[in-house]
């Protein structure tokens, strides 16, 4: 809610672009909504057209719930309260809700982070480092919003929040008496404008790889939607703070190039060649973490983290980039909140219930995030094999060796076994690209359901069991279809050995999955402990129930 009363002439004042009719009506606004079953006395109703809906439809019932006004972008007569016609309310709709809530951005500091893979880690390490600095700091990621001691749930599935959403997390976050926000924005979030109002002063860009093109139809277009947080660092207006205005590029990523062509504020770049900004030195991994020398023109820094893989290594490199270098933090104070970031849930979680092998549950989804995960645990079996495991562990002292194997490995070569799908309705090339990366990277595979929607999930395995054959899988030996999610954990986790890594990917933090066009509650996390109790013969969650369940194997594979 508001801080004080608005009327739509006052909202509409500060649109950007004209709009229509010229004479507006000077009408109290309560609140805002685009669902009609949001819709309270007094507010204004937005009626958007969506891939399933359009909101148009529901204007009777939103003004039936008290709507005072309606906006859309369709032409309409007879309508028994004012209506305003737009040319697009999506567009309209964060400047509106940034309006109503009197510009929060415009008096905070906002870091946003982009990409395809790692967003979420990356606004977790800024998070952590603006925590370290003692600043008042917010966070809006696809995992939750952080205000404070308050942890509010950001949606069912990965997305950036709707716009009126963002505005109100930030005006929640001016109340609370915050500074600065970290927050994740998606390729949907930008081609949709749901954080055009945001008044960004930092952009970082984690990568840019396969994902998304069946909505955006090309590369290129998925590479634009990202770039225009780097084109909106322009459009910020001077705050009372100051406005660091800087683009964080990731130089060993192929949209480079393209990005600091396109972008005018000023630029750093970090990777691990040379010719960047803030590079990594002497890099070491262990299944307990990564250490290495962060270098910059100015300084070098030793950076301990518990998070695990080479990509993490460009995680906090991106992360270091926004703070020490676009916002002056000191790169000891720094290191220091990247050290105390424990994990992310549902990035590289393990879930040990004293079982002989490691569990594993991400959220890797695309072909590249998949291969740097799956590339992650072969990192952490060499560590576990080689001879100065122990010493790594004393020397970083981030963890145990309980469910590692170890030594318990009884002459069996440890091995990844890696659980997968890939989700209806999307883009379709990746199912073959990601069943042919685990082959290749994966010493067992297991294929399933990952939100089928409303496509056939015999179909989806069927195009990855057909990448897997491409790459020498043999099915029934190094690979497997199995429909239901929690049968396939089941399955994966008794073909474990001791020393092994069973890595259940996709889904992560995600809080259901989607059959037909019906959001069944699911959590990979809960699968996981569910399974690895009853193979442990120890009490433990429920496996989630999901409509799989209700037919045999053979029929969903038809």
């Amino acid at each position: 809610m508001s801080s004080k009363m608005k009327t739509i002439q006052t909202l509409f004042s500060a649109l950007p672009f004209s709009y229509l009719p010229g004479h507006l009506p000077d009408l109290a606004i309560e609140g805002i909504a685009i669902d009609s079953r949001a819709v309270k006395p007094g507010y204004l109703f937005v009626a958007m057209r969506g891939g399933s809906f359009d909101g148009h439809d529901f204007i009777p019932k939103a003004i039936e719930n008290g709507a005072v006004a309606i906006v859309g972008e369709k032409d309409l007569t007879g309508c028994p309260v004012p209506y305003i016609r737009l040319e697009n309310t999506r567009r309209s709709l964060t400047w509106i809700a940034a309006s109503f809530y009197d510009f929060p951005a415009r008096k905070l500091t906002v870091i946003g982070v982009t990409g395809t893979d790692g967003k979420t880690t990356t606004c977790n390490l800024i998070y952590e480092i603006l925590l370290a600095a003692g600043i008042k700091a917010g966070l809006i990621s696809t995992v939750n919003a952080v205000i404070g001691d308050e942890v509010l749930d950001t949606g069912f599935h990965v997305t950036t929040p709707d716009a009126h959403d963002v505005q109100h997390y930030l005006a929640r976050m001016v109340e609370a008496g915050l500074t600065h926000v970290v927050l994740e924005t998606t390729s949907h979030g930008w081609a949709q404008y749901r954080v055009d109002a945001c008044e960004f002063d930092v952009g970082v860009i984690t990568n840019i790889t396969h994902e998304h093109l069946d909505q955006h139809g090309s590369y290129e277009n998925y590479r634009a939607a990202k770039g225009r947080l780097f084109t909106s660092l322009e459009k910020t207006l001077p705050k009372p703070q100051g406005n660091p205005r800087l683009a964080v590029l990731n130089h060993d990523d192929r949209s480079y190039e393209y990005l600091d062509s396109t972008t005018k504020p000023p630029k750093v770049s970090y990777g691990m060649g040379q010719g960047v900004d803030i590079c990594a030195q002497e890099i070491h991994y262990s299944p307990f973490g990564i250490q290495f020398i962060a270098v910059s023109n100015k300084d070098r820094i030793a950076i301990k983290s518990n998070l695990v893989g080479a990509y993490n290594v460009s995680n906090c490199l991106a992360a270091l980039s926004a703070t020490v270098i676009g916002l002056g933090i000191s790169p000891k104070i720094a290191a220091r909140g990247i050290e105390s970031l424990e994990g992310v849930p549902g990035r590289m979680e393990r879930i040990d219930l004293g079982q002989n092998f490691t569990a594993i549950v991400d959220f890797a989804h695309t072909p590249n995030a998949l291969k740097v995960t799956l590339e992650a645990a072969r990192e952490m079996l060499s560590s576990l094999t080689a001879k100065n495991t122990k010493s790594a562990k004393d020397k970083m002292n981030l963890g145990d060796l309980r469910g590692l194997g170890g030594s318990e490995n009884q002459g069996n070569n440890p091995r990844v076994i890696a659980i997968f799908g890939s989700a209806g309705l999307r883009d379709k090339e990746k199912r073959r690209m990601m069943a042919e990366t685990s082959i290749q990277l994966a010493d067992l595979t297991v294929l399933t359901a990952e939100d089928p929607r409303t496509e056939s999930l015999a179909g989806i395995l069927e195009e990855m069991a057909v990448g897997a054959r491409s790459k020498g899988g043999r099915e029934g030996e190094t690979f497997w279809r199995v429909a239901d999610r929690g049968q396939a954990i089941k399955f994966a986790l008794s073909l474990a050995r001791p020393g092994d890594i069973v890595l259940s990917c996709g889904k992560g933090h995600e809080q259901s999955m989607c059959f037909g066009k019906i959001e069944y509650p699911w959590d990979d996390s809960i699968a996981m402990r569910a399974a690895l109790s009853q193979l442990l013969g120890i009490e433990g969650p429920k496996m989630p129930y999901l409509p799989s369940q209700d037919k045999t194997e053979e029929e969903w594979l038809k």
